[in-house]
């Protein structure tokens, strides 16, 4: 079986509830684990529990001397911590419910190449980032190697599958591209506006928001930023949108909700998605410079307050020639989330 096709069963195996092998680490995520599913992967109740760095962190687990740095953390099992107890150890908005946890002790961690591949391999399946964990028995899991999870969503894997006329409110005359790779099931699109004249495009990256773009949410700005870089774009009368589908920088639309649960209990952004277990923001915006790559541009103005996107955008070899502000759908409800953008991830707003 190819690499990528086991890495995608590893993803189904995740969802599912069934355990999964990495570099002989066994591992069955908290998340969709039940006592069935537990009693047999771990018989003998000795599995010890792996948190992403974060997470731990919020724990005070991060502090201690076998769980320091970045890498993810093991913490050992004891008797009295069951499944209820690890489900409240992974789901950050069980927090206030049950305060008191503990206490806990982390230990070495000695395969901590797979651990980040698990981490990894719980965002790309859209759970929280934590497993129960154990040393693999001859049981029949998904195995795989950690290496096969690193490059599973490589941008290089891009291609350009379809493109097709779209008339839209904006522009009569625009073109939509859909991009797909070979191995991951995500599907990116591209809309075109006006026709190249030898300048630098006009370039919007959205990343997709289902609450914002679709239902009119106000806890964001994404619904009006998307509409007003279509009026920019047509307006400059050449341009792209980028439509990345990263919900919740990258951390998928479930968690994303968790992370709204998170902001009414009183979080930022930020601080919620950290709770989560999760990275500030998991997008990876080298794959908007292979659209860009594929659609024969390599020199672009970009319409965005995020320093964060220029950046990745020259790691990936395309030049930012212009770094064009952009600014839209400010309310009362989405004060904090735009402060938020300007003072923890240097948006300039």
């Amino acid at each position: 079986m190819t690499k990528p096709r086991l890495v995608a069963r590893a993803i189904d195996a995740l969802r599912r509830g069934w355990p999964v092998t990495i570099d002989g680490l066994a591992l069955l995520a908290i998340e969709t684990a039940d006592e069935g599913r537990l009693a047999a992967f771990d018989p003998e109740r000795g599995a010890d529990i792996l948190l992403s760095a974060p997470r731990a962190a919020t724990l005070k687990l991060g502090n201690q001397r076998d769980a320091a740095g970045n890498d993810p953390v093991r913490v050992a099992r004891t008797g009295w911590l069951d499944l209820d107890v690890a489900a409240a150890l992974a789901d950050p908005a069980r927090d206030l419910s049950t305060p008191l946890k503990g206490p806990f002790r982390a230990v070495a961690l000695a395969m901590p190449e797979a651990a980040r591949a698990a981490m990894k391999l719980a965002r790309l399946a859209g759970l929280m980032p934590a497993f129960f964990v154990a040393e693999a028995t001859a049981d029949e899991t998904v195995a795989l190697a950690a290496a096969d999870i690193a490059g599973y969503d490589d941008p290089a894997r891009l291609a350009l599958v379809s493109r097709a006329r779209l008339p839209v409110a904006v522009a009569e005359d625009a073109e939509i591209v859909a991009f797909r790779s070979a191995d991951e099931a995500v599907e990116h699109v591209a809309l075109l506006i006006g026709q190249p004249n030898g300048a630098a495009p006009l370039v919007r990256i959205h990343s997709e928001c289902l609450t914002g773009d679709v239902l009119g949410s106000l806890k964001c700005d994404c619904g009006p930023q998307l509409d007003a870089a279509l009026r920019a774009i047509a307006g400059a009368g050449w341009g792209i949108l980028l439509y990345l589908r990263q919900e919740g920088r990258g951390i998928g639309l479930i968690n994303k909700l968790r992370a709204y649960a998170l902001q009414d209990q009183g979080f930022d952004t930020v601080d919620a998605n950290l709770r989560l277990g999760f990275a500030i923001d998991e997008r990876d915006f080298g794959v908007a410079a292979r659209m860009l790559r594929l659609l024969g541009q390599d020199r672009v103005r970009l319409l965005t307050n995020n320093p964060a996107k220029v950046a990745g955008l020259a790691a990936a070899g395309i030049e930012v020639v212009e770094r064009v502000a952009h600014k839209a759908g400010e309310n009362t409800h989405n004060h904090g989330y735009l402060a938020t953008k300007r003072d923890k991830t240097g948006h300039l707003l």
